[in-house]
């Protein structure tokens, strides 16, 4: 299922194999929250700028329009006409971010829709059964999400509690794929290994989740406020007690240099909001580095947005031209930035597969992170 081609150090050039097609890692996974980019990006633009997994909410999809609907309508694949794999994220995420909203308890959480306000109660099996209405190639195991600056007893607990979330939804898993009627009977599991800052918590985890035999590992609870170099610090420190015969997977990061670092470090999977998030308010990504198309010095600037791309943006419309259709709040201006940013993303990642392939992923990185910088000196 998860087979190592290459590595570098650390570094490891792979492919995983799923009902809905082998994943080449590492790979960078297109964030599309409510089954859609956000952008007006559609799943045919996501086919023509390379993207290979695709990321939806379950929060999101259970709360609109239900995964109940989803499920009748044949699953998220065929909901939003995508073929290739597609993750759900388990939920958690969102349960820490409504933290005004939530009440947190062993059999699950309590909270209230930030759409209509009504109750919901969501635990692992509630979690798993949503997932498997979506149909989804990867569910991720539901978890809580500590604040990277909460007290160690509060993690300690926490993380204790996601451990035996995690065996609940394992049970959960394997109960609904073995199902007559249930639409992906070879849904994937993802466990999530938690911990805040804390070394230990992170290491002590890494290893009791290993044991359950997941089909892939992430690291949660980082990019929440932590410094950047904690959070290599903890990747570096977690990663070698996850399985080295499945994917790690790094949650909600980041940004190209933390892609590289983390790369470096032995991750497999990446998704983050930046480049559609930044894309929708024109900051946009080169290899040059970043670009704010809101600045008056591209009024009548007659290049593309970088010189040599091949996004649909590029390939035919100046910058003087994407920045007048911003400042008109024009949705093609905000289409073609979020095109160009995610094509940007998902062909360095495409840059690191070859480079890992070819045994250069040290000089390329190097490379890449310098040439970033030119916007910056």
């Amino acid at each position: 299922m998860y087979k190592i081609i290459k590595q570098e150090g650390r570094a490891k050039r792979a492919a995983f194999s799923t009902v809905h097609g082998t994943i080449q890692t590492p790979v960078f996974m297109n964030v599309g929250t409510a089954a859609a980019i956000k952008g007006a990006v559609s799943t045919e633009d996501l086919e023509g700028i390379g993207t290979q997994v695709e990321l939806s909410n379950t929060y999101h999809l259970h709360v609109r329009p239900g995964d109940q609907v989803i499920r009748k309508m044949g699953g998220l694949h065929k909901f939003m006409s995508w073929n290739r794999p597609i993750l759900t994220d388990s939920g958690g995420f969102q349960v820490f971010s409504l933290a005004g909203l939530r009440k947190i308890k062993e059999e699950g959480v309590y909270f209230h829709s930030h759409v209509d306000g009504r109750k919901i109660f969501m635990g692992p099996e509630e979690s798993m059964q949503i997932q498997s209405n979506l149909a989804s190639t990867i569910a991720m195991a539901f978890d809580e999400c500590p604040s990277s600056v909460a007290e160690r007893r509060y993690v300690e607990d926490s993380v204790a509690r996601t451990t035996r979330w995690l065996v609940r939804c394992k049970k959960e898993m394997e109960r609904l794929n073995a199902l007559a009627d249930t639409i992906n009977p070879h849904q994937l599991l993802f466990g999530i290994n938690q911990g805040a800052v804390f070394d230990d918590i992170r290491i002590e985890h890494a290893k009791r989740i290993s044991e359950l035999d997941c089909d892939g590992y992430a690291i949660g609870g980082l990019a929440v406020g932590e410094s950047h170099e904690q959070m290599y610090h903890v990747i570096e420190e977690t990663v070698p007690y996850l399985p080295k015969d499945k994917p790690t997977y790094l949650m909600g990061v980041g940004t190209p240099a933390n892609i590289l670092e983390a790369v470096e470090r032995g991750v497999d999977f990446f998704d983050c909001v930046y480049p559609t998030r930044n894309g929708r308010h024109g900051h946009l990504y080169t290899n040059q580095g970043k670009i704010n198309l809101f600045n008056a010095k591209y009024e009548l600037d007659e290049r593309p947005i970088e010189e040599g791309c091949q996004c649909p943006a590029c390939r035919r419309y100046s910058r003087a031209y994407i920045r007048h259709l911003l400042k008109a709040k024009e949705m093609l201006g905000m289409r073609l930035c979020v095109l160009h940013n995610l094509y940007f993303y998902n062909t360095m990642m495409e840059e690191i597969r070859d480079a890992l392939e070819e045994e250069r992923f040290a000089s390329y990185k190097k490379q890449k992170l310098e040439g970033m910088k030119i916007l910056q000196s």
